[in-house]
């Protein structure tokens, strides 16, 4: 196993680099590594855009956590970037894993991760889904609707055996948007606490030999950054736990509080204290338990963003500048198409100029992509020096979460590679795609 430096587990976010990778140096003025490798030197090689992966601060993140949450199963949540790489750092770092759909089971199995040790999700799991998951074997699968049930008993057969969980909505808001908030009845995941919705749909699981209820899951959204709305999520579900006792002679031996664990994009933010958290999470499900007479269940955890949001960076080169009376527009040669999560979310970076030194004062530009959009806007007002021009190089931290994962083929500029640094070297992971790729999928005339 690779030997890696491990940061603390929540950085400081206090100076210009705290959002960067801890391996980050500045080897000559301008310039930044990662990795022990020149950013620029990335660039060169391997053309930009680019994603570039910290394959040090990816396993000590997943370290982190399990130092944090002893007696935890940590998931890695796979939606926020998978690889090949990714799920096999991921593995021999100990983490279970967390998949949507059966192109990222496949792709997590066939790399060699142990099906035993993945949990499918997913709102609207298709039957090649389900399909995938119980040829697999896959640990659990978490129902998310009523219609489910059936459909999965059937799939299961009257002889066979498939271990799943209720996702139950317990009516928190927490997040930090309205569109990444997953916790409350109003939006489309779960089975609602309140209005009966989840109780009635573990009834009916019951009811199925076949399938083995192990626990409740519950996920209130991205970019938490309290301990709070968990704290509540927690009594509210050991209170249904209680319920199901009561009725059905029921004891849970899991809880899954899932992720949505919050990070920093840009210094100064605030970002979720997994030793706090961890703390206090401990504290009150021991407390709620001991209270409702219930043994205390095997807790379950989802990072995702968490783990690879700060490892990853990504590389833009400067294709204009543009001035107005009003605004300084920088444009890079990507954009929504590579990072589509300032439009959705109005998501803030903190780009940064790397690859030579300038002693120019820095002014507030906007940094905004190739598209044929309005709203590419990769990052408002922020401070650039005055001089920045043409070629110039721009590194934008915290890249390495739902950036790929959400990639499009808008303009069919096609998507960037993603490079791993570790130790003083540069590998490829993920090739860019070609215009042969979209030729090749375009079968029509």
């Amino acid at each position: 196993m690779t030997t890696v430096h491990e940061p603390p587990l929540n950085p400081p976010t206090t100076d210009g680099l705290s959002v960067w990778p801890a391996s980050t140096t500045e080897p000559r003025r301008g310039d930044l590594g990662v990795g022990g490798v020149p950013l620029a030197e990335i660039a060169d090689r391997f053309g930009t855009p680019v994603y570039v992966l910290d394959e040090g601060e990816v396993r000590a993140r997943c370290r982190g956590y399990l130092q944090a949450f002893p007696d935890t199963e940590v998931l890695y949540a796979a939606k926020a970037f998978l690889c090949r790489a990714m799920a096999h750092w991921v593995e021999e770092e100990g983490l279970g894993l967390d998949v949507c759909s059966a192109g990222e089971l496949e792709l997590a199995v066939t790399t060699g991760f142990p099906p035993s040790r993945i949990v499918l999700h997913g709102n609207a799991k298709s039957p090649q889904d389900l399909a995938a998951a119980l040829r697999l074997g896959v640990g659990r699968i978490v129902i998310d609707s009523p219609s489910e049930i059936a459909r999965l008993a059937s799939a299961v057969g009257p002889d066979g055996h498939q271990k799943v969980m209720v996702r139950v909505v317990p009516g928190i808001a927490a997040g930090g948007h309205d569109k990444i908030r997953t916790g409350t009845d109003d939006q489309k995941f779960g089975l609602s606490l309140t209005d009966g919705s989840a109780q009635h749909a573990i009834a009916r699981i019951l009811d199925q030999p076949q399938l083995e209820l192990t626990g409740l899951h519950c996920h209130l959204g991205s970019q938490i950054t309290t301990a709070k709305p968990y704290l509540t999520a927690i009594r509210r579900l050991v209170g249904l736990m209680s319920r199901l006792y009561e009725q059905h002679g029921l004891l849970l031996p899991e809880l899954d509080l899932g992720g949505g664990h919050g990070i920093a994009y840009r210094p100064g933010e605030p970002a979720l204290d997994l030793t706090t958290l961890a703390r206090r999470i401990r504290t009150e499900l021991t407390a709620a338990c001991t209270a409702a007479r219930l043994p205390v269940p095997r807790l379950l955890i989802e990072p995702g963003r968490a783990i690879a949001g700060p490892a990853g960076i990504a590389l833009y080169r400067v294709l204009t500048v543009k001035r107005t009376p009003t605004h300084t527009f920088v444009a890079v040669d990507g954009g929504m198409s590579d990072n589509p999560r300032p439009a959705l979310y109005g998501v803030r970076y903190a780009p940064r100029l790397i690859g030579r030194p300038t002693t120019a004062t820095p002014a507030p530009v906007t940094v905004v992509g190739r598209h044929c959009e309005a709203g590419d806007i990769l990052a408002a007002d922020v401070e650039l020096p005055t001089d920045v021009h043409p070629g110039d190089l721009l590194a934008v931290p915290v890249a390495g979460a739902y950036h790929l994962s959400m990639a499009s083929g808008y303009n069919l500029v096609g998507r960037p590679p993603v490079v791993a640094v570790t130790d003083g070297h540069a590998r490829l992971l993920v090739r860019r795609e070609t215009l042969d790729d979209v030729r090749m999928r375009d079968v029509g005339l």
